[in-house]
């Protein structure tokens, strides 16, 4: 069974830094790029990073470049993504999942940027 489980989200106030995570089983990681997108309400889904099979970044979103740094790891089949001086537009549902073709996604984690 294919499981993508996001973790680390949360509330946060502006300025302040996040760290997710996700943690991917059923299906062979090392042979699939992955990313992280996000979705806030009424607005479409962004792509905020995008990362090589072999672990590197290869894309940043735009509204988050020079602000986050995302990585793989495929020994553990996890990848995390940090990100640095949170604005309230950052406040959304944020995922990973296999890149580019959505063929595995996570639910899911919320990170809300509110003081």
């Amino acid at each position: 069974q294919v499981q993508l489980v996001e973790s680390g989200g949360g509330l946060v106030q502006p300025g302040e830094s996040l760290r997710l995570s996700c943690a991917a089983s059923g299906f062979t990681f090392s042979d699939y790029h992955m990313s992280w997108y996000r979705q806030a309400p009424g607005k479409e889904r962004e792509l905020v990073a995008g990362l090589s099979f072999t672990g590197g970044a290869m894309e940043y979103g735009a509204s988050v470049q020079g602000r986050c740094i995302a990585s793989g790891d495929n020994a553990k089949e996890t990848m995390t993504f940090q990100m640095s001086a949170l604005k309230p537009e950052d406040s959304a549902l944020d995922n990973c999942g296999t890149y580019p073709d959505p063929t595995f996604r996570g639910q899911g984690t919320q990170v809300t940027v509110s003081s």
